[in-house]
């Protein structure tokens, strides 16, 4: 049996999670999956070897479900990956946050994973983030007497950090659903074809009106020292007309711009032409089905 050096409680209600979360002299974690805490925990991390309370959340009926809600889809917090990937609503609305999860880890994994934790943790090669990013997804944060709401954008502030105060918990992510002539595509590339960590992840979500984009929406992810949407090459694109011309011409603004941010590093001179492509095929794969 692993000695995770902690005391554990398990809540059955929010009532009683979000009192635990309050106590101010515990470093306390929520743990749903435990994927990255146990295995973190155990490791010795920096960012868990504190951790003198973990609060079991598996047995909160309510984070745990999927629901459609006056046009707004609501995952809650420690639905597992598992659990979205075969979620009528989800296949029906969301198909590029089915594709992502579908690539996460291991079916293993994916059946103990949580969309909350993939995002929490804010780690750059989290699947789950360009998809969520581009479906425009706002997070409901609660704590004991308080609750706000915050776009996932607003809520990723760096590497390993977010808007998250020690006393918050996210509930549940909320989702606009999406207009029927909305389409897109999630591509991920790692080391190898399964069970690897993402080393570029991009999202495209598009509407094509006239042979134009007329709504268009990227994001990336792993490449990025966080998830990332590019909303000036959004605004440049709008309502251009569709050549290949036009789908080159963004292929190198992306390039361009992800150099902006990461500056000039090691493995620049073998990923940037890889975004750059990927991002074309993507372009190219939406225009021919569309």
């Amino acid at each position: 049996m692993i000695n995770l050096n902690c005391k554990i409680e398990t809540p059955k209600n929010i009532d009683e999670l979000l009192k635990l979360l309050a106590v101010e002299n515990f470093n306390s974690k929520i743990l749903a999956g435990g994927t990255d805490l146990i295995v973190g925990k155990i490791q010795g991390s920096k960012r868990f070897v504190d951790t003198e309370l973990l609060i079991d959340i598996n047995k909160i009926e309510e984070l745990h479900k999927i629901d459609l809600i006056d046009d707004k889809i609501i995952i809650g917090a420690s639905t597992t990956f598992s659990e979205i990937e075969n979620n009528k609503i989800i296949n029906e609305h969301l198909p590029l946050l089915k594709k992502a999860v579908s690539k996460i880890g291991s079916l293993q994994i994916r059946n103990r994973a949580t969309i909350a934790g993939n995002f929490v943790n804010n780690a750059p090669c989290a699947d789950s983030v360009p998809p969520l990013l581009v479906y425009n997804a706002e997070l409901e944060l609660i704590s004991f007497g308080n609750k706000r709401t915050i776009s996932l954008e607003n809520f990723l502030e760096a590497p390993y950090k977010t808007q998250l105060q020690k006393s918050e918990l996210v509930s549940k992510i909320i989702i606009p659903v999406p207009d029927k002539n909305i389409i897109g595509d999630f591509y991920k590339l790692g080391r190898r074809r399964a069970v690897a960590i993402s080393r570029i992840t991009l999202a495209v979500l598009c509407r094509i009106e006239n042979n134009s984009f007329d709504d268009i929406r990227i994001a990336s992810g792993a490449v990025t020292p966080i998830g990332k949407r590019f909303y000036e090459i959004e605004n440049f694109t709008r309502e251009k007309r569709i050549n290949n011309d036009l789908l080159i011409n963004l292929s190198q603004m992306l390039g361009e711009e992800i150099l902006k941010i990461t500056g000039l590093r090691w493995s620049s001179a073998y990923k940037l032409p890889v975004v750059q492509q990927m991002f074309y095929q993507l372009l190219n794969n939406i225009v021919i089905k569309k």
